[in-house]
């Protein structure tokens, strides 16, 4: 009989349910769980003893059970945080709440030495650091753009006089406004009387612009790489931030130098799945033509025109038999 596979999300998330659905179409048992329902919705009774270095217990929703060493493989994707469930809490008691839900469940959760991960949440909050992807990405041989990290204004003034074209690029997606409703801030080109003093409030990220011709999403899941060249009818420096119903998606073969970078990566990191973007400055037949520019080692995947080839990449590693997982 299959082991379980623990689904771990938020309750609307449409990529996890493909996954789910594939699951099920092989007959894999599945119990998907919201950390965040923590309370009457979501129980939980663990235990370690000292014998066993394996902990067990029944995981409870209001319509699964499963038992810890029934799971084989976890499925982490992007479930509530935990502050959302305690939002109405006075501030001390809903940050104390937060602290030993986190460190309780999902300590737990964590530590599953009988599953496979994908991904586990501590590779996944080290890989997230750009600063430390670019790094990785010349070590393993791939192309770079010539990146700064600076607050001074100094620098970044220096920095834009080297360059024929330099644009500045957010570390992290922009959080939630006041009313809960997200936002975005797109890569753009910066220029050297747009630097002031205001630039010594937080880290900034610029580089070298490159003359790309189209971007490539690479989407890794195990052995198994999905690309696709993303081209913009409209040229746009940033492919995201317009009409994605009006972008064109062709395969593209990666070559098998980058191939390897990317396994090298993964295997590095700690990661079994990322996605990673690339700028080409050519056709992409040439390892040349391909410039690293990040990994988001919990990306979305769902709009690709390969998505059902990638939900059953990731079926095949969730209802395959597993060992511990990296953490």
């Amino acid at each position: 009989m299959a082991r379980t596979v623990l689904v771990v999300t938020a309750l609307e998330d449409v990529t996890a349910d493909w996954v789910v659905a594939a699951l099920n179409q092989r007959e894999v048992p599945v119990v998907r769980v919201d950390p965040a329902d923590i309370g009457s919705g979501l129980t939980f009774g663990f235990r370690l003893d000292a014998h066993d270095p394996s902990w067990s217990g029944p995981l409870r929703t209001e319509s699964r059970e499963v038992e810890l060493e029934e799971i084989g493989a976890v499925y982490y994707r992007r479930p509530t945080p935990y502050g959302s469930r305690f939002a109405r809490l006075p501030r001390q008691q809903r940050q104390f709440a937060t602290a030993e839900a986190r460190h309780g469940l999902d300590g737990v959760l964590h530590s599953l030495c009988s599953a496979v991960y994908v991904n586990h949440p501590a590779a996944v909050a080290r890989a997230e650091f750009k600063p430390g992807q670019l790094k990785a990405f010349v070590e393993l041989g791939l192309r770079i753009p010539t990146t700064l990290v600076t607050n001074d204004v100094v620098a970044a003034r220096e920095f834009s006089e080297e360059h024929p074209s330099v644009v500045c690029k957010t570390f992290r997606g922009l959080p939630p406004g006041e009313d809960g409703r997200a936002g975005a801030i797109w890569t753009q080109r910066v220029h050297h009387e747009d630097f002031d003093d205001s630039l010594s409030v937080t880290a900034h990220l610029f580089q070298a612009e490159v003359p790309k011709v189209g971007d490539v999403r690479a989407t890794v899941v195990g052995r198994r790489v999905f690309a696709q060249r993303i081209t913009d009818p409209r040229g746009a420096l940033d492919w995201r931030c317009g009409d994605w119903n009006d972008l064109v998606h062709t395969p593209v073969a990666v070559p098998a130098v980058v191939e390897t970078a990317l396994h090298g990566y993964l295997a590095a990191s700690g990661l079994v799945f990322g996605c990673f973007d690339f700028a080409l400055t050519g056709d992409g037949s040439a390892p040349d033509d391909w410039w690293a520019i990040e990994c988001n080692p919990n990306g979305q995947w769902g709009w690709l025109p390969d998505a059902p080839a990638i939900t059953e990449a990731f079926a095949d590693i969730l209802s395959a038999e597993g060992t511990c997982g990296s953490s």
